[in-house]
């Protein structure tokens, strides 16, 4: 579907926008008026949602499922996407998936599907967006979100620690190749987020405590969305092959810290 609008201005594709942290993106970069194209994998009615949170700032979204469990032709949604908004500036890859399994339990199609979805998904998606930007021929933004995994290792994360680690030095290759386009190309590496993926939609982080992250709270979408947005719009004009951690310190602290410190003792020396 695609709510109805005048056309104007620049367009974004972000991937996985149905809930979380890509809704608010999608919000973030529509408030700064940008047309936004929203792909979800299994939840319609969230993408109709953030559809409509599009729509109440006066841009037009275009939405469409797709799933980077079957590649390689999900890109294509990519490409659909950008024909119906008629062009693309910004990829924001943003789905996601990972594994809570001990490394000598993984099954190799889990450890695949990972793969898929969180490192090989985004370099097609990522290779259809920037085709196109080339073609525009006036420059363009693409950014990977990554985790704080992309730089620390996780217990029981073993796939999808290695994928997010491949997006981060996928980011600085894109950022090599495309500079002479005028295409930039940089990761945010989000710690603990209040989304879905966590089990916390709709928490108001200010009430949650988190001993092991020096601000003592998980993050809320709507954060990593400003970062995103800057990445995406005039300001990062000379930004590119970057990695913005947003994780309230939580690397820090060590991999484990955020979710395994339930005192504020290390707090004092």
């Amino acid at each position: 579907m695609t709510s109805a609008a005048a056309p104007s201005g620049k367009v974004a594709v972000i991937t996985g926008s149905d809930s979380g942290i890509g809704r608010a993106t999608a919000v973030r970069l529509a408030a700064a008026g940008m047309d936004v194209g929203i792909t979800w994998h299994t939840d319609e009615e969230g993408a109709a949602r953030t559809a409509e949170e599009v729509g109440r700032h006066g841009r037009r979204a275009a939405v469409a499922r797709m799933d980077l469990g079957r590649l390689p032709e999900a890109a294509d949604t990519v490409d659909e996407l950008a024909d119906r908004l008629g062009r693309i500036d910004v990829l924001v890859n943003n789905a996601g998936t990972g594994t809570a399994t001990p490394f000598v339990d993984l099954e190799p199609d889990d450890v695949r599907h990972v793969l898929d979805v969180d490192l090989v998904g985004p370099f097609l998606c990522g290779q259809r967006a920037a085709r196109r930007m080339i073609r525009q021929g006036d420059g363009g933004r693409i950014v990977n979100v990554t985790s704080v995994h992309e730089h620390q290792p996780r217990v029981g994360a073993a796939p999808y620690c290695a994928a997010k680690g491949g997006l981060g030095l996928l980011t600085q290759v894109m950022a090599l190749e495309l500079a002479e386009h005028g295409i930039t190309v940089n990761a945010v590496a989000p710690g603990e987020i209040a989304t879905p993926m966590t089990g916390q939609e709709d928490t108001d982080v200010r009430g949650e405590r988190r001993p092991g992250i020096p601000l003592g709270r998980p993050g809320d979408a709507r954060e990593i969305a400003a970062v995103i947005a800057f990445l995406a719009g005039p300001d990062a004009s000379y930004v590119t092959g970057a990695s913005w951690v947003a994780d309230g310190g939580m690397v820090r602290m060590g991999p484990q810290a955020g979710s395994h410190l339930h005192s504020d003792d290390w707090r004092r020396p």
